[in-house]
């Protein structure tokens, strides 16, 4: 042999990967192994080839052609995408099976509520017997509430009261004295100043408010967690990323080392790589978990859930009770204010005679049952366990895929590094986009991330806001979101009700200045977040 041609030979040895024993290298797996695949048996050929028209695995000795490379790199994709959309779909139905537990809790407790009126009104007799609309009209009202509809708690509950005030008014008064619509109202009226009631509309609408908005905001958080996980789910991986998984998990196999895994480093790096704008989830993510274990665990802070819905039946017979017991001093104010009723002659309505409290139970005395404490511990205790599980999912989504897609080999001095069966050198990234920058497996432009991605961030925040100020008993808007948050693939409408058209789904209070008053600010804010990477990438260009 000429010393040229020698020289060259030479070049070439040194040039190539790292010695591989030819023990360890062998094609003859390859053809089964691809057809397995999908693929067609006439793309795989006869004998080991030099390898200089690969792209994405090293060069040297391979046993696959370009063609094999592209379908292959093609396979790993879908593969993985495939592994990213179950693993969503899993968590997915986590938060299914939990908004589908609270739902039933929820409206199990609010339907027998709602079934105990008769036992706990019956004592008023006509007065609950020729108005259960009114009470059947709150129980509904509450339930719409719940279940997203534009209704204002503050103003439903106000309402309430002055129509049941009313009512009982006009059973003070002689049967043939007639009431004008204008002295109902004007008797309505009177219920702030003269508190006929005592402090039980006001206690009662402090509490009931408060566990509805928390219950609300609850479900509303699981439903858009569910939504943001399907969205993230389907963002699809980069071409970068594309060369890097076909180098971790097939290049190997055209290298004639199927048997060699990858090193566990080595898969850390690609997948953190390709998952790196998901990986930015994260912090947010965390937020929202915990602020909804949160409100789960004040589910049962005194007064618990249960307690409050239970005992609205009684709050209300123990608000009537007040009334009547104190009928004469608030018929006489109201004869003060009003004037007295009747036309000229008819005299004055009778005194009425104050009633005796009756055996009914009252709203101090009310204790729930023992098996339904342990029920809203049960569901409060499940809840935070499950949703504590999903704290990490984004950031531990790489590890699971890595056991899945390159099942990494017990050594790590003869694994598959991306070359050839040795030691994996690099260091392993951190997690998000900006700990990419220096990633040797997965090329990335950190000044450019995923727009879908970050939409969803910005939900997340927005979501955190919300529960929080739920937690303080404060209404909150969700009609801004509530576009993403009824998504079609959430799988979840609120109380088996899907409407079609949902205006105004998610309505504040209007009693909640300041939440309304911020409401705006927060949304131009968003805005403008949303807008500036756009106007990064424009000037780039």
């Amino acid at each position: 042999m000429r010393l040229p041609e020698l020289l060259c030979v030479l070049v070439c040895v040194c040039a190539a990967p790292g010695p591989v024993a030819g023990s360890d290298r062998s094609c003859s797996d390859l053809p089964q192994f691809y057809t397995g695949k999908g693929f067609t048996l006439a793309d795989v050929p006869q004998t080991e080839m030099s390898g200089e028209h690969l792209r994405m695995c090293p060069q040297g000795p391979t046993c696959c052609t370009s063609t094999m490379e592209e379908n292959l790199a093609g396979l790993s994709t879908r593969e993985t995408e495939g592994l990213i959309r179950e693993a969503g779909r899993s968590l997915q139905a986590v938060f299914n099976g939990l908004y589908r537990s609270f739902d039933t809790y929820f409206t199990e407790l609010h339907g027998r509520s709602e079934r105990s009126l008769q036992e706990a009104l019956s004592p008023l007799g006509p007065l609950y017997s020729q108005n259960t609309r009114l009470y059947g009209d709150l129980y509904n009202d509450l339930r719409q509430y719940y279940r997203g509809s534009a209704v204002n708690l503050d103003e439903t509950l106000s309402e309430f009261w002055s129509r049941l005030l009313e009512r009982t008014f006009k059973t003070s008064v002689p049967t043939d004295v007639t009431l004008s619509e204008d002295y109902l109202e004007c008797v309505a009226k009177q219920q702030e100043t003269l508190r006929p009631f005592g402090d039980v509309p006001r206690d009662m609408k402090a509490k009931v408010i408060r566990s509805f908005v928390m219950a609300r905001s609850f479900v509303q958080g699981l439903i858009m967690s569910g939504e943001v996980v399907r969205k993230v789910s389907q963002v699809s991986l980069s071409p970068e990323c594309r060369k890097a998984l076909m180098k971790l998990v097939y290049c190997p196999h055209c290298r004639g080392l199927a048997s060699v895994k990858p090193c566990s480093n080595y898969c850390s790096n690609v997948m953190k790589g390709c998952l790196a704008n998901q990986a930015d989830l994260d912090p947010e993510w965390q937020n929202l978990i915990d602020t909804m274990i949160q409100v789960a665990s004040s589910f049962r802070t005194e007064p618990s859930l249960d307690v409050v819905l239970s005992s609205i039946p009684a709050r209300i017979y123990e608000a009537v009770q007040f009334l009547q017991e104190n009928m004469d001093t608030f018929t006489a104010r109201v004869y003060q204010t009003c004037g007295t009723p009747g036309e000229p002659g008819t005299g004055s309505p009778t005194v009425h005679e104050q009633r005796k409290k009756s055996g009914s139970l009252t709203a101090s005395e009310y204790k729930p049952s023992p098996t339904a404490g342990f029920r809203l511990e049960m569901q409060v205790s499940d809840l935070s366990s499950k949703l504590g599980e999903m704290r990490q999912y984004w950031i531990q989504l790489p590890v699971a895929l890595c056991g899945k897609v390159a099942p990494v080999g017990t050594g790590q001095d003869k694994c598959w590094n991306g070359i050839t069966k040795a030691r994996y050198l690099p260091e392993v990234m951190g997690d998000g986009l900006a700990n990419q920058i220096n990633n040797p497996e997965v090329e990335l432009d950190i000044t450019k991330p995923d727009m879908i991605i970050r939409q969803q961030i910005m939900q997340l925040k927005i979501m955190s806001n919300r529960l929080k100020n739920a937690l303080e008993g404060n209404d909150v808007d969700f009609q801004d979101a509530s576009d993403d948050i009824s998504g079609s693939g959430s799988g979840m409408c609120l109380g088996g009700q899907c409407s079609r058209s949902r205006p105004g789904l998610y309505a504040y209070s209007p009693d909640n200045n300041r939440v309304r008053g911020a409401a705006p600010s927060q949304t131009r804010l968003c805005s403008l977040l949303l807008l500036l990477p756009l106007a990064i990438l424009l000037l780039q260009r």
